[in-house]
């Protein structure tokens, strides 16, 4: 079966509404969600029972550079910033060194094992040298497993801030192929460029997107998502246009804007979250698609051997030395060591040989889906045994069936009124610039004998009534400073 203008959304509902069902199973039975994904694709595929004739690497790649954005920008957003200061440089450290650490050892080990040359083996190692976020976390919480502080913040660190530098790598070795007689030593300035443009323009975007999305006024609330799904690919397609890196600079942006204040912050967060899934979900069907499972049986004996080393010997050794830095405990980062879970990404980086048409494209990508498929099979699935045998995990207590407040994330306990005066350096703000204290929630406005409901873009007067929440009378303290 082809895929046409005609059956592609009867069949993209199918394989969706399938896959979201093996996300139920996953759950339930706890195999990796994004296992049943790319199980589902593969099915579908034309080798699978599906009989679906998908082989377009150029597609796929786009589909997987539009996910990317997607995943790497909400993943910004769920990120604290209070949470992963103290473990930044660690972060930093694994998302970097770590993964030219392990990039450099498996391209050593593949050229060892193969007839590659060296380049060819570093691009192999680069492509397969970061680790997927989404797979870790979805088995995880499959179990009801809480990691100890402050694991998780390191984890969310590393995962979502290594892509940047795999993707470096990857193109940079990808280059040395490609032109012959290029040293190797060009492509430090590239690293520097790309990192540097990438985190500055990152961060440039994130303040003119919080400064947009306060100030623009849309008559529908349904356009604030669709204007941020705009600054995401203009941060990305603008950052890479220069020369930067892309992936970094829309990783930093999400960072800036879940840590700041903006109209509509609770329902952004939401949707994006459910973008991501859905990005997670077409990106692994297309790529389970796009494998032809009998193109990767003759390569099953050097993918093995390349995925044993990555999981036993690489990624430890890499970790090991990077967390040499670092007061870690032993225990941590063993388990570090094997969250190293390779997933989407790897295959996605993997389709750039293929259009590049270098000789050994095809088995390096069938190589890295082998990798990516026993990684996530074979770490996926040990995951909470292993965080138990560590002793990095405690069980998470049952939790009550999750309320959906109007206002905010949490009950409030207490509650005052407070007027604001002529004089107050809040009136003509909005209450999204304000500077609201964490721990108030602002329920109600009276203005001239009139009720508002208010949102971040309510602009407050002189004689207002707020009609306060809070947790505790030290934030009503704060909020009154905050009115002065």
């Amino acid at each position: 079966m082809n895929l046409t203008s005609e059956n592609i959304l009867l069949i993209g509902s199918i394989l969706l509404l399938a896959a979201v069902l093996a996300g139920k199973a996953s759950h339930r039975f706890g195999v990796p969600t994004l296992l049943l994904f790319l199980g589902v694709g593969m099915l579908a595929g034309s080798e699978g029972i599906g009989g679906i004739y998908f082989d377009d690497s150029k597609l796929s790649q786009f589909i997987g550079v539009v996910a990317l954005n997607f995943i790497l920008f909400s993943g910004g957003l769920a990120t604290s910033w209070k949470d992963s200061r103290p473990i930044l440089w660690q972060g930093v450290t694994l998302s970097t060194l770590g993964v030219l650490l392990t990039a450099v050892a498996v391209g050593l080990f593949t050229i060892c094992i193969t007839d590659f040359s060296i380049y060819e083996g570093l691009l192999l190692g680069a492509i397969v040298s970061s680790t997927d976020a989404a797979a870790v976390f979805s088995i995880l919480g499959s179990k009801s497993i809480a990691l100890k502080k402050p694991l998780k913040p390191s984890l969310e660190l590393e995962s979502g801030s290594n892509d940047p530098m795999a993707y470096f790598l990857t193109i940079a070795f990808l280059g040395l192929i490609t032109t012959p007689g290029t040293s190797v030593w060009t492509i430090v300035p590239m690293f520097f460029q790309q990192i540097i443009l990438g985190a500055l323009l990152g961060l440039f975007f994130g303040k003119a997107s919080k400064i947009i999305i306060n100030r623009i006024k849309l008559h529908y609330d349904g356009l604030y998502p669709v204007l941020t799904v705009a600054l995401l690919f203009l941060t990305f397609s603008f950052t890479d246009f220069i020369g930067g890196n892309g992936f970094l600079a829309v990783y930093l942006c999400g960072i800036f804007l879940g840590n700041v204040d903006f109209i509509h912050k609770k329902t952004m967060l939401r949707t994006f979250d459910g973008y991501a899934w859905l990005m997670q979900i077409v990106l692994f069907l297309t790529l389970g698609l796009l494998v032809f499972p009998s193109e990767i049986l003759p390569f099953l004996a050097i993918g093995l051997s390349v995925s044993l080393f990555l999981i036993l010997v690489a990624r430890p050794l890499a970790v090991f030395i990077c967390l040499s830095f670092f007061k870690v405990d032993i225990r941590q980062k063993l388990f570090i060591s094997w969250v190293g879970l390779r997933g989407a990404v790897p295959i996605v980086f993997a389709t750039y040989p293929l259009l590049a048409g270098i000789d050994k494209a095809g088995m390096i990508f069938n190589i890295v889906f082998f990798i990516a498929l026993t990684s996530i099979l074979i770490q996926g699935t040990t995951l909470p045994l292993v965080a138990g045998w560590l002793g990095v995990s405690e069980l998470e207590k049952a939790a009550l069936p999750e309320a959906e407040p109007l206002l905010s994330d949490s009950i409030k306990s207490v509650s005052e009124e407070m007027l604001v005066a002529g004089d107050s350096r809040v009136v003509g703000k909005m209450i999204v610039d304000i500077g609201l204290p964490d721990g108030i929630l602002i329920a109600m406005i009276l203005r001239k004998d009139r009720y508002i409901t208010p949102n971040g873009s309510t602009t407050l007067q002189a004689q207002d009534k707020l009609v306060l929440l809070s947790e505790s009378k030290d934030d009503l303290q704060s909020m009154r400073r905050v009115l002065e």
